[in-house]
């Protein structure tokens, strides 16, 4: 219980976890959405800004 694995997802899953013990995994962003995500700032009052940096390309 609380633990956090670091690596391939379907090595871990086969290797570490038990089976029938995992009632979800939840993953995100979304994988293969062939999308680019971007980190969106706000101003120093919480008002939006248009600064913005691009975070990665999922391909």
């Amino acid at each position: 219980m609380n633990h956090l694995y670091y690596g391939d997802n379907l090595d871990v899953l086969r290797t570490q976890i038990a089976d029938e013990s995992v009632d979800l995994i939840y993953l995100d962003p979304p994988f293969n959405s062939n999308a680019s995500y971007n980190v969106l700032f706000k101003g120093p009052k919480g008002n939006e800004s248009p600064a913005q940096i691009e975070a990665f390309d999922d391909t």
